[in-house]
């Protein structure tokens, strides 16, 4: 019998395996020039770049910002689901949660300078209502080193993403098993660790892993709302992309690669082990 590929399967494979082409070719440049030094091919470019202080600062600057900005989005997100999510589910509700992912993170980030900027709404109207002596004396929330500016434009971004993405779980949870386990002398604890969360767990693990690479490999809110030093991967990244010496470009390839390594690494790892278990089962139902 001579196999015949199905082209209601193979049509819509194509533009995904277009855009996997198009990341593996940008992860291969990216490596390329990496490594070209005006004398051939070279890793004096990683050497050097890990003893640029810089690096280690926007590291750990990143890194917090990004811990913040997913641990609240993921807390909060998940506590309103848990807590309102039949009345999310009515039209009123899920309009409340779309409104916000209508508007880019830019818009936000502009709309979060405008608010709690020293010259925006906020300190105007504390200082007109007499509250402020000046304006400067409003506190910097913006443009600071601790990333707040930062972290708010992300909590207004992404909890409505957490909303969305764990919305269908809830509404597809099977409530019938807790009710038997609460009539079996179960406690909601009990509930909670033999249906809720092996429910939510993939995807909990999921939309960590979106936001984490998202927030850490941003651009355009840190560099809106960021201070100069510390900066974040992707502002670091862009200065030394657009600087004066061309050694600083190919740190730039170079850092932006390792992050694509590890996020990349990170992901399959976690593919792996929330899968593991399925495959363990459907290998052993095959060997019977």
């Amino acid at each position: 019998m001579k196999w015949r590929p199905n082209n209601k399967i193979l049509y819509p494979l194509i533009p995904a395996l277009l855009f996997l082409l198009f990341v593996l070719y940008s992860l291969v440049m990216s490596f390329v020039e990496s490594v070209r030094g005006p004398d051939g091919w070279t890793f004096e470019y990683y050497r050097s770049l890990f003893e640029e202080k810089r690096l280690y600062a926007s590291i750990s600057y990143s890194f917090f910002v990004t811990f913040i900005s997913v641990s609240l989005s993921l807390l909060i997100g998940w506590g309103i689901v848990r807590s309102c999510h039949s009345f999310i589910e009515k039209s009123v509700g899920k309009w409340m949660v779309w409104i916000p992912m209508l508007f880019p993170h830019f818009v936000w980030g502009y709309f979060v300078l405008l608010l709690l900027g020293q010259s925006g709404i906020v300190s105007s109207a504390l200082f007109q209502l007499g509250w402020l002596e000046s304006r400067e004396d409003f506190p910097i929330l913006v443009q600071d080193r601790s990333g707040f500016g930062i972290i708010i434009t992300y909590l207004w971004k992404e909890i409505p993403f957490v909303l969305l993405m764990l919305l269908p779980v809830y509404a597809q949870l099977p409530k019938q098993y807790g009710e038997v386990i609460q009539v079996l002398g179960g406690s909601r604890r009990h509930v909670f660790s033999t249906i809720e969360w092996p429910w939510v767990k993939p995807v909990l693990v999921e939309v960590l892993l979106i936001l984490t690479v998202f927030i850490f490999t941003a651009y355009e809110v840190p560099a809106l709302l960021g201070s100069s030093y510390p900066q974040m991967t992707a502002v670091l990244a862009y200065d030394w992309f657009y600087g004066i010496s061309w050694d600083e470009r190919s740190y730039a390839f170079a850092l932006l690669f390792l992050i694509a390594l590890v996020m990349g690494l990170l992901s399959l790892v976690s593919f792996i082990l929330l899968n593991r278990k399925r495959w363990l089962i459907s290998k052993s139902q095959h060997q019977r």
